[in-house]
């Protein structure tokens, strides 16, 4: 079935990684495709890994898909790229929020973050990474990185027709509307495919 399109999102719980598959499922079932999710929170509120599958099209079967078969990957942390790089597709894209969050055996000093994730990717995968982090302290919040990077998958997937601004209405409360559609223009603006 190749016009399935599949999308891992990944990040560090409280990141925001299981709203981010929420706006894009709304968005991708207003326009009529055929979506299925999954997500995995893991010990996601003591920091832990959280990733959340999306598969989207014509007719897709099941909401989940194994290594080498994500078209695109969407990390809101560094060493979560790394840590599931093996799920795209050779021709994939990563999406890489150039930022860390210190795990509690890197935190209490009983290893190091390790160096050169961003490079390892960039080496193996078409990669895009930026700091989300800031952009999202220009769009006036920074708790809205992961819509800085959801404007990025949107833009890397082709599909700026959908009304997302919209979506995005319906998907935050009223008082930070305006920064994350900032947020979301900011973050397509870094794709350049």
């Amino acid at each position: 079935m190749t016009n399935v399109k599949s999308v891992l999102l990944v990040g560090v719980g409280g990141q925001g990684t299981i709203l981010m598959s929420k706006v894009l499922t709304r968005g991708l079932i207003a326009a009529g495709y055929d979506v299925k999710m999954s997500e995995v929170h893991g010990m996601a509120q003591r920091g832990g890994s959280v990733s959340t599958q999306v598969r989207y099209g014509e007719k897709v079967h099941s909401p989940l898909f194994g290594r080498g078969a994500a078209d695109v990957l969407v990390s809101l942390e560094r060493m979560e790229a790394v840590r599931w790089a093996d799920y795209l597709k050779p021709d994939g894209i990563a999406i890489v929020n150039d930022y860390k969050i210190l795990p509690m055996t890197v935190a209490s000093g009983a290893a190091a973050y390790p160096d050169g994730t961003v490079e390892a990717m960039q080496k193996t995968f078409k990669t895009v990474a930026f700091d989300a982090a800031a952009l999202a302290e220009e769009a006036g919040n920074g708790r809205t990185m992961n819509i800085v990077l959801f404007g990025a998958l949107i833009r890397a997937l082709g599909l700026e027709d959908i009304d997302w601004k919209a979506i995005l209405r319906e998907s935050v409360p009223e008082k930070f509307i305006e920064a994350n559609l900032k947020a979301f223009e900011l973050g397509m603006n870094e794709v350049k495919l």
